[in-house]
């Protein structure tokens, strides 16, 4: 199998390949010391910790996230949750109104929220009966617009790892972006795809502090990719898209490994504590098997379980309406205590 040329040129699109960067204060100036006396950026003088605009480039925090990530910081993009990284790349690459995008349902539904705000069409091709892709199909979709690819692996809502074998093909044969949405992959023993980008400069790995990281209300994305994709992400973000607050915030907790280390291996502790415990359960028909935080069941009756368990005060999501999801609850793995009034509320029904 030959490897596509991917020439990052021909497919930004031209008004951003052409576009000249805004220009912020913090951008023009970054030997930041406290004792000198900055009047350039129109801030208010008085000192109250966040009085002044934050580093644009995030540079404290991205050089631990590259130590840890045994990467460059120059392939490092952080954004506004990883919905604004994903929309950036629609952004940087898709041309409104004439390319399009590949989605892989049942998945993460932002992809196809961000095409419909960004006038993208999109190309679906449904996941196969173990949630895995159908390679020789999505190329059949594949035609001279499409721009990227989008795999969430582990995927959302069905928890599995996307094959290995099958993304290498994808990789090697698409000629256009491909995103692999990592949200997920803390709580796997397969290791990243960020280690592959130097092989694949066409590829693009997102992750989150959202989950295993329990940062969910600081909302910081990030995105790994080639020193060109980043470049031109960069060229197109806000100035100031990450908060002083949450950088502060995300570095504190991003050196507490080993915290976070201990949190992540209890998740997935519960997660098979509770997989066991869903099988003992009448109207459980069928448990899928999970590399994420969550456990996706198909159930006898969607609609009404989930109506019993909100009447009991207990929040989960009804995938029902997505691909191959027809009757599934999706549970989040919560502490054991939160488990274990879950399984009680069910046996209950």
């Amino acid at each position: 199998m030959n490897k596509i040329q991917f020439d990052i040129k021909q497919l930004v699109r031209k008004n951003i390949l052409n576009l000249k960067a805004y220009s912020s204060a913090r951008d023009e100036f970054t030997d930041f010391d406290a004792k000198m006396i900055f009047l350039d950026a129109n801030e208010n003088p008085y000192e109250n910790g966040v009085n002044r605009y934050p580093d644009p480039q995030q540079k404290n925090l991205k050089a631990v996230l590259a130590k840890q990530k045994n990467i460059s910081e120059k392939n490092i993009l952080l954004g506004n949750g990883s919905d604004e990284v994903l929309d950036l790349i629609y952004r940087a690459f898709c041309e409104p109104g004439e390319d399009n995008i590949i989605t892989l349902p049942p998945t993460y539904g932002m992809y196809t929220v961000l095409a419909n705000i960004n006038n993208i069409e999109e190309q679906q091709v449904q996941l196969d009966k173990d949630f895995q892709p159908d390679v020789e199909e999505i190329f059949r979709k594949v035609n001279m617009n499409s721009k990227v690819v989008f795999i969430c692996s582990p995927n959302n809502p069905s928890g599995n790892l996307i094959e290995q074998d099958r993304i290498q093909q994808i990789l090697k044969r698409f000629n256009g972006v491909v995103v692999i949405d990592e949200a997920y992959i803390d709580f796997t023993d397969k290791k990243s795809w960020i280690s592959a980008i130097k092989e694949h400069p066409n590829l693009i790995v997102t992750q989150t502090l959202s989950k295993a990281y329990g940062l969910a209300g600081i909302r910081l994305g990030i995105c790994y990719a080639s020193e060109e994709i980043i470049s031109v992400l960069n060229k197109i973000k806000p100035p100031y898209n990450v908060n002083e607050l949450t950088q502060q915030r995300a570095l504190q907790r991003i050196l507490e490994e080993d915290k976070v280390k201990n949190e992540v291996k209890s998740i997935i502790e519960e997660r098979a504590k509770l997989q066991e415990a869903l099988s003992t359960i009448s109207f459980v028909e069928k448990i899928f098997f999970s590399d994420a935080n969550f456990i996706l069941a198909r159930v006898d009756d969607a609609n009404k379980r989930y109506d019993q368990l909100i009447n009991m005060g207990i929040v989960v999501r009804n995938r029902s309406t997505q691909a191959l999801c027809e009757n599934t609850l999706r549970f989040t793995v919560g502490t054991t205590e939160e488990n274990k009034i879950l399984i009680e509320a069910l046996k209950q029904l």
